[in-house]
């Protein structure tokens, strides 16, 4: 299966190349409402479809912002605090046959993973096996039905070393910002957590992206 370059399914762009490695938010689907989400964009959609592309990326930056602060306020059922066990299973079972997982951390609305992607490993079809898996689990354990996540996901293209280091940082300090632990090693829902123990991969930049 081939990667997808630089795409989007929505309002937010998608970067997918092989061997990148990828910073990764997806969520419940009722952590940010969508008339929240609906009036961001439209308050935005000047800035994001401009020709400049600085401004429209700053647009999308800042939109993903504003749906960040909205997912850490803990909003909604909140039901992967119950059910974060099921997610962390998925991502380390996925480990070396579909990526390689570098570092996680379930919050209770919304899921942040970095993994470097393989080759013929498209990160869109990564995130829907997650979500497909763990709905199915999660809906019968909880006797509910409809859609679980949100339907779209966040990612960022991990370019240097800083944007690495300080990738890893915000995914361990996560539950720290929210006041669920003291430090990010007592949080079982990550890697750090699990006492996680990734190869060093350093980033690199795929020859046709700009």
């Amino acid at each position: 299966m081939s990667h997808k370059g630089i795409h989007d399914r929505g309002y937010l762009p998608h970067w997918d190349f092989e061997r990148s490695l990828q910073a990764v938010t997806f969520r419940l689907a009722d952590s940010v409402p969508a008339t929240a989400i609906s009036g961001w964009r439209d308050e935005l959609h000047a800035l994001m479809e401009s020709s400049d592309k600085p401004t429209s990326q700053k647009a999308a930056l800042e939109l993903q912002r504003r749906i960040a602060k909205y997912e850490d306020a803990g909003y909604g059922s909140c039901l992967l605090a119950r059910h974060a066990s099921i997610i962390q299973d998925h991502l380390i079972a996925g480990h070396h046959s579909s990526y390689k997982l570098i570092e996680w951390c379930i919050m209770p609305n919304h899921v942040h993973v970095l993994i470097r992607l393989l080759d013929g490993k498209p990160l869109g079809e990564l995130v829907k096996k997650w979500k497909a898996s763990s709905a199915i689990q999660i809906n019968r354990m909880e006797n509910r039905t409809g859609s679980l996540w949100a339907p779209d996901y966040h990612d960022r293209f991990i370019r240097d070393f800083d944007h690495y280091y300080n990738s890893i940082a915000y995914i361990r300090n996560n539950p720290v910002k929210a006041g669920f632990c003291h430090s990010p090693a007592d949080y079982p829902w990550s890697g750090i957590g699990q006492n996680w123990t990734a190869e060093f991969i350093p980033p690199r930049n795929p020859s046709n992206a700009e």
